[in-house]
Order: C-alpha cells, then structure tokens, then sequence
C-alpha cells in the first residue's frame, strides 16, 4: 500500500463482499448475465428509436437517451465490479476512484432531470393534444435533453471536486462494491458538513424538483383522464404513459431511500455499511437499468411492433 507523507491516499480497497468467495462467484455470474441483458436490451431499443421512422417523437429520442444512459450508468460501474470479484487485489487508484464517482454520479444525475422532462413531454401530449407538435419541436426537445445532460456534467463535477479535496489517512477500505460518492465521504478524517450541505443543496435542485416536475405533470395526466368518459378511453390514454411513471416510481424509490434517509455521524464514520444499503445500491445500478428496457416493450404497443419489425427485418427478410 503506497502513501505520501503518510497522510495522502493513492488508492482504495473496495471491499464489495470480500471474505465471501462463493458469494462472489454467485454474483460474478448474475450481474454478468443482467449487464448482458441491459446491453441487449437498452441497445436494441437505442436501434429500434433510430432505424424505425415512427419512432422519432420527442417520446422516443427521451426513451433513446434514456437508455444510452443506462448502458453509460452500468459501464462506469460493472465491468470493474466482475474483475474484482475475480481478482484477489480489489483495489482502485485514487484518479480511477474519482473518475467512477464522477461518471457514476453524472449519469445518476442525468436520468433524474431526463425522467422529468419526459413527463413533461407525457404531459403536453395528453393534456394539451392539438398544441403537442408546437411545443415539443425538435427546437425545443433536443435542447431539453442536451440540458438534462449539462445539468448532470455540471452537479457530477462540483460534488466530485468538492470530495476530491478531502483528506484522507489511513483508512482507505470502501465498505462498497465502486466508488459510490457517500462510501467514499464516510473515509475522510474530516468535517464533512460542506459535502453533505452542497449534497442536499444538489439533491434538491437534480432530484426533488424533476421529481416535483412529475408529480405535478401526473397530478394534471390524471384529472385529465378522469374527465374521459369511456373506460376503454381512460385506459388507451393512461398507457400511453403508464411506462415511464412505471420506471419513475422504481427509479425514484430506490434513489430517495439511498439519499435522502438521515445519517448520523456515527453511521457516517462507521467501518460497517448496513446490508440494506449495499442491496438497495445493487438495486438501484443493475437491476434498474436492466428492467427498463423490459417495462418499455412490454407495455408499449409501439416498441413492440418495432422490434417485431426490425427481428423480421433481420431474420426472415430475402
């Protein structure tokens, strides 16, 4: 293990499930079998939003950013994930740690302001029909994700830099399976009151108002419905967004109860990270990621006939 003056930390041990082999030989085997699936998944519905005509909307080139930001999320994470459990030194450099923070969290933050402009988008279509093509142009919809985007370039780099500079001694054992920002916090020998305001100030602004966004979008979706007379009418119209806030409620669960639930100083400097918090973390950056595509072609008409289209396409053309 290499310090400098004793003092400046070059490189993390992420502990993951050490001590456990064949646990970690389980896991090797199911997050490598869910990261195929969010590649396949995601990829295929990245494929079919490009190639299939009736597929570029606002709606779509959402779903298409979302998805690319799935396969992003995961990559930052996983692929080191599988080596370590295979590897026997399980460990990162300080650079390599601060790179995985600072995608990890950039991604993270991405989908949160992403899923908000899509409820946006959710809500024009039903709410306001006949005005839909005015307000969700290209002009409009393609700046709306380039600043979900910005915005997460811009909260990833603050926090990160703001970490970056803490003090680390000789603790360098991440109780984690990757660098997430919170592990790494609860291993500096310093007041971390800073991070955790500039933290909280960032989780309201990147998460707490798209959040608001939705509520509000779905609040004015739903009186909209029930104003419908015909049950058939109320369900054609509610499917045509039951997938995203689908996703929303899974993305949003498990994000707020990671964030959000208080810590006190002692779980902060705590050597030992509750069992709950490593499950709902694998949660949130594997399995997520890897039902999203699912949810989207299963209660999307449109998705299916794509994909239909483009597997005959592939397949069964001469």
């Amino acid at each position: 293990m290499e310090w400098e003056n004793q003092t400046v930390l070059v490189e993390f041990f992420l502990k993951g499930l050490s001590g456990y082999p064949k646990l970690e030989l389980l896991f090797f085997v199911l997050i490598l079998m869910m990261y195929v699936v969010i590649l396949l998944g995601n990829g295929t519905l990245i494929l079919i939003s490009i190639l299939d005509s009736h597929l570029h909307t606002p709606m779509y080139f959402f779903l298409g950013n979302l998805s690319f930001l799935d396969i992003c999320y995961t990559t930052t994470s996983i692929p080191s994930t599988l080596v370590s459990f295979l590897s026997e030194r399980k460990t990162i450099s300080f650079s390599g740690c601060a790179v995985q923070m600072f995608l990890g969290l950039a991604m993270g933050t991405t989908e949160c302001v992403l899923l908000g402009m899509m409820a946006f988008d959710r809500y024009v279509a039903i709410c306001n029909p006949l005005r839909y093509s005015v307000i969700m142009s290209k002009d409009s919809y393609v700046p709306m994700a380039a600043a979900s985007w910005f915005a997460g370039l811009v909260n990833s780099t603050v926090q990160t830099a703001f970490v970056v500079q803490l003090p680390f001694c000789r603790n360098n054992v991440i109780n984690h399976f990757s660098c997430e920002i919170l592990a790494v916090m609860k291993l500096a020998c310093a007041d971390i009151s800073g991070n955790e305001f500039i933290m909280l100030v960032a989780t309201t602004l990147f998460i707490l108002t798209p959040l608001l966004l939705i509520i509000v979008s779905y609040t004015l979706i739903i009186l909209s419905i029930l104003k419908i007379r015909s049950s058939e009418g109320r369900s054609k119209v509610f499917s045509t967004c039951s997938a995203h806030l689908t996703v929303v409620i899974i993305f949003y669960g498990t994000i707020l109860f990671m964030y959000m639930k208080p810590k006190s100083k002692e779980t902060l400097n705590s050597d030992t990270l509750d069992a709950t918090d490593k499950l709902i973390s694998m949660f949130y950056g594997v399995i997520t990621p890897m039902i999203n595509p699912l949810i989207y072609s299963l209660r999307n008409k449109d998705v299916k006939v794509a994909i239909t289209h483009l597997f005959n396409k592939c397949f069964f053309s001469k």
